[in-house]
């Protein structure tokens, strides 16, 4: 049965054709998601915007990674009419608006490897709990080189540097400003520690429209780089002895209008649902670690003594912690989050945020209890000591973190057994090229000696 429109939708739809005719959009680019997180697009053009809007555009799913086997590969893609975005043209060159859309099978079931899905999942779980919103504002960085074929840096500037006035600071200027036109609330920037290493931070947004958010956002940063002869990359360590680039993801849930994290007699501010969420993260984080932090290269930026997190651990004002807890200004309760600071930009942000509501919401539901906070500098403590404190260590591999995953239950039922079983295989894959690799490293270090 082909997928049928509600008379609402189909309202819907006329406004966006009429708005399209109006601003002369030429094609719509219909986006989405493989199980990796990179953007997907299909270009419809105008003649066939009002098919492509009702009953979608089909795709072959045994193209796209993570999707369908051969043999069930066609799909639908249908357009999620809520996120209808006329592009600026100075971005695209023409009028040329963007759709997100979910993945559909041809009898208009849902697709369940459809990672945009999995998220809408997981937070459906989150309403049967009681909560309206899981609010999320991930801070992502990034590094501009002179190309994608190389490391050669851009500028020489160090945490929060504004002069010299250079090359990157103009290009994150302009990304800012485009991310505004899209409607994408810009918190603020800088230059972040390593250099040509920035920062933008998004302003907090419920989890689906944030996830949006992060893969708009990083298409933009990319093409305003190319636009200005270089290039971005959200490669989590791509520069050797230098701090790599994290997805800090501040979160909190939302009941009617009101922050459940925020307790005004805590110490910290903190709810005991906020405290359960937290050890809830704290107690599946090395098994949700190969969603987060997805590539080998990852563990190679979750190491001592670049500012990355390394040990479970939670603490206020210490930046050595898996979770932190914010400052925030007194009376203002909507601002009561956690921040994990494990993740990093290069993972799909729909998985992400599922994998972290998930472990959060078992946290909640089974009353975990939380261990007490640590604010001395993990990184300076001796193994004696941190075992006396049981701070546990994050996988130092993808090898051992995808291991724990393939034990979980709790990812099992958060992905959904097919992604579960796609991305084991995909990461296991990616493990055996690597561990098989002969590293320029190994050249220049065994060849003359060996």
């Amino acid at each position: 049965m082909p997928i049928q429109r509600t008379p609402a939708e189909l309202e819907k739809i006329q406004q966006i054709l009429k708005t399209a005719k109006e601003n002369n959009v030429q094609f719509i680019k219909i986006w989405f998601s493989d199980i990796l997180g990179k953007l997907k697009s299909l270009s419809v053009s105008h003649r066939e915007f009002e098919h492509a809007l009702t009953e979608g555009m089909g795709l072959d799913g045994s193209s796209i990674e993570g999707f369908a086997r051969i043999y069930e590969s066609d799909l639908v893609a249908m357009p999620d009419l809520d996120t209808f975005l006329i592009l600026p043209e100075e971005l695209m060159g023409m009028p040329v608006a963007r759709v997100f859309c979910d993945i559909k099978t041809p009898d208009g079931k849902q697709f369940e490897g459809d990672t945009r899905y999995i998220l809408k999942k997981n937070l459906e779980e989150m309403k049967s709990m009681g909560f309206s919103d899981f609010m999320v504002g991930p801070e992502l960085e990034f590094f501009y080189f002179k190309s994608d074929k190389s490391v050669e840096l851009v500028d020489n500037g160090g945490y929060f540097d504004t002069v010299p006035i250079d090359e990157s600071h103009s290009v994150r200027r302009k990304t800012m400003i485009m991310l505004e036109k899209l409607g994408i609330r810009v918190e603020y920037a800088h230059h972040e520690v390593a250099p040509s290493q920035h920062e933008i931070d998004l302003r907090y947004n419920s989890a689906l429209q944030m996830a949006d958010n992060v893969m708009t956002y990083k298409a933009i940063v990319k093409i305003i780089a190319e636009q200005n002869g270089c290039y971005a990359t959200f490669m989590p360590k791509p520069i050797f002895r230098q701090n790599g680039s994290g997805m800090h993801v501040h979160q909190s849930l939302f009941k009617d209008g009101q922050n459940t994290f925020f307790d005004e007699k805590d110490p910290y501010y903190l709810s005991q649902t906020a405290k359960y969420y937290m050890a809830g993260i704290m107690k599946h984080v090395k098994d949700i670690c190969s969603v987060t932090n997805q590539w080998v290269n990852s563990y190679k930026r979750l190491v001592p003594g670049y500012e990355a997190p390394v040990y479970i651990a939670w603490g206020r004002k210490n930046r050595s912690t898996l979770i932190r807890i914010p400052q925030v200004k007194t009376g203002k309760p909507a601002a009561t989050r956690i921040e994990c600071r494990f993740p990093d930009p290069a993972c799909n942000p729909y998985l992400a945020f599922a994998i972290m509501l998930a472990a959060g919401l078992d946290g909640i539901k089974n009353k975990l209890p939380l261990r007490a906070p640590v604010e001395e500098n993990i990184f300076k403590m001796t193994p004696q000591e941190r075992k006396k404190l049981d701070i546990d260590n994050l996988p130092g591999y993808l090898f051992h973190a995808v291991n724990n995953t393939k034990e979980s239950e709790l990812v099992k039922k958060s992905l959904g057994a097919h992604t579960f079983e796609k991305f084991i295989i995909n990461k296991e894959i990616e493990w055996d090229k690597y561990r098989t690799h002969v590293s320029a490293y190994e050249l220049e270090k065994y060849l003359p000696i060996l």
